[in-house]
């Protein structure tokens, strides 16, 4: 590793909502096949060509725990090579139709398509045998990437009802992750960058009667430290909201094989480290670290964040970029450019890929160059390296702008070339830079408005209500049902916890808050309620020793094959 004056740390969040067999278009597996094919595999063919360079290009990639099990499980496997076959077929298709039509450059696009999905698909079937989760693994191993986990099905930490349910989504994530790569995360993407601190507590109003009853709750911090987990990332406005850095010193003891073993508060007769409470450098969270393992988080730097994500000023409204919204049909494939965003999708020009690429090359030199200006102004108290923290959803890259991958491949060659940079994972950077104070952070996430209001409002409300009810339930099965040794009992608790773990995610209130398929998640939402209801009146009466009938097993034998993900899911977890 150099020792270049500033680090970049990368940040690249992957999420989908459990999908499999839960219909397929226009929402259903095919947002998943769409995300494989155009963001999860240019992502890894960028990496494995920058590693057979010989450039080590050290992100951070979140991996979900319900994403990994897709990507698994044997259905996918199978479905995703018949979608690449479709892509290609319609290409085809399209290359025909216009070059009948004299239409010589949209033909010669379509062939294009053709010849990519051709190639993902050689990728996903011979070069990485079917296994997107292994060909992450083992980047991993190679010292590439490094993996994060996160909430077992991306739950709204700060609204769930019961801390046991927040345990239960780590647990499940950090047994997930080992499972599938073999070693203990160190790095946990909060679901929607929601934080919640310690504090006393109730139900909001809108979901539940207030009746002035409320309940200490432990802070997220405490939870994933207790896990083993290192850090998380925020969005900068918490950052900023937080109390004043309160200076720390570290036990590098092992604990739970965190990088830290404790940490204490610093006598006030020793210097405050300067230049604190920016996005350039990582934090240690909570006011109670004494009562459990010490966890940092890094902060969103919004001027970085804002130069590739935004709709309006970021690179990828360029208008030389391919166009999402305007698709051929049938089919679904797109030919034209962003041109602008002053007239309607009809007035598109062509796309042509030799000057996208140039634009590529122009904008990652840009966003280097944002770079050094930004971390050689700072200062380096004590010798401490500064860093820029650029968190993204990773789907951006590849599925909404199709030229992302290649944009982060050039940037990462002109970093590596770059003396006076050098990319860091999470992990990485906090065993060089360790953490000098510890700050206290507000609720909030990274939604609009910074606060719940994307998933707790009007039109959620009702979601929440059902929520409770199962995770109270949920915790009575677990308590009064989980130790019995009778395997069938087990079998119902375990999928009653995972409708819970399916019920409880975050998607559901985002696509119904932002209108993206609200009559689909609603209808989601519904479904794993009664679910979930279902299981539990079936391990009731079990107990019960009443007789289940032959509908009875057959509803649960088709659900089990339906939905199931985490085979190593423990009820107790609820308890």
């Amino acid at each position: 590793m150099s020792s270049a004056p500033g680090a970049f740390c990368l940040v690249l969040h992957t999420h989908l909502p459990y999908v499999l067999g839960h219909s397929t278009w226009p929402h259903g597996a095919a947002m998943l096949y769409e995300a494989a094919a155009e963001c999860y595999l240019p992502l890894l063919r960028v990496f494995r060509k920058l590693v057979w360079d010989g450039i080590l290009p050290r992100v951070t990639v979140g991996l979900t725990p319900i994403v990994v099990e897709q990507l698994a499980d044997d259905r996918f496997k199978e479905w995703f090579p018949q979608y690449l076959d479709d892509r290609i077929a319609t290409a085809e298709a399209d290359a025909v139709q216009f070059r009948s039509n004299g239409e010589l450059h949209t033909a010669w696009l379509a062939e294009q398509w053709a010849e990519r999905y051709s190639g993902l698909r050689r990728m996903y079937c011979d070069e990485l045998d079917r296994d997107i989760v292994a060909a992450f693994g083992q980047l991993q191993e190679q010292g590439a990437i490094e993996i994060m986990c996160s909430g077992a099905t991306h739950g709204y930490f700060p609204l769930l009802h019961e801390d046991a349910s927040i345990e239960a989504q780590i647990r499940q994530g950090v047994s997930t992750h080992l499972r599938h790569f073999g070693r203990h995360p160190r790095g946990f993407w909060l679901p929607e960058c929601a934080y919640r601190p310690r504090t006393r507590w109730a139900p909001p109003a809108s979901i539940e009667r207030p009746d002035g009853h409320t309940w200490l709750r432990r802070g997220v911090e405490e939870i994933l430290g207790s896990n083993g987990l290192d850090y998380f990332v925020i969005d900068s406005h918490l950052l900023e909201g937080g109390g004043a850095p309160l200076p720390v010193d570290i036990d590098y003891s092992d604990s739970l094989g965190k990088l830290w073993g404790r940490i204490t508060r610093r006598g006030s007769e020793q210097p405050r480290p300067a230049h604190e409470k920016t996005t350039n450098w990582a934090y240690f969270v909570g006011s109670h670290f004494e009562d459990h393992p010490p966890v940092a988080c890094f902060a969103r730097n919004p001027v970085v964040s804002h130069q590739v994500w935004s709709a309006d000023h970021g690179y990828p409204g360029d208008g030389w970029y391919l166009e999402f919204h305007r698709k051929h049909q049938p089919g679904d494939h797109r030919y034209w450019r962003i041109t602008d965003d002053q007239n309607d999708l009809s007035t598109k020009q062509h796309y042509s890929p030799e000057n996208a690429h140039r634009r590529v090359l122009a904008q990652a030199g840009h966003f280097v160059a944002t770079l050094h200006d930004m971390l050689e102004a700072l200062e380096r108290p004590y010798g401490r390296r500064p860093m820029v923290c650029a968190p993204f959803d990773a789907e951006l890259f590849g599925h909404w702008w199709h030229e992302g991958p290649g944009w982060l491949e050039q940037v990462i060659r002109w970093i590596d070339a770059d003396p006076r940079l050098e990319m860091m994972t999470g992990r990485e950077y906090l065993a060089d830079t360790p953490p000098a104070t510890a700050v206290t952070l507000p609720e909030g996430s990274w939604g609009a408005g910074g606060d719940h209001r994307i998933w707790l409002n009007d039109d959620t409300a009702w979601s929440w209500r059902r929520i409770y009810q199962a995770e109270r339930r949920m915790q009575n099965l677990a308590e009064t049902l989980g130790p019995s040794p009778d395997e069938q009992l087990q079998s119902f608790l375990r999928q009653a916890a995972r409708e819970l773990l399916l019920l409880q995610a975050s998607d559901w209130q985002f696509l119904i808050s932002t209108g993206g398929a609200a009559d689909y998640a609603a209808h989601r939402l519904v479904a794993h309620h009664t679910d979930f209801n279902r299981v539990a009146d079936l391990a009731e009466r079990w107990v019960r020793r009443e007789r289940l009938t032959e509908a009875d097993w057959a509803y649960f034998g088709s659900l089990c094959e339906r939905d199931r993900p985490f085979p190593d899911v423990d009820p107790k977890w609820f308890a």
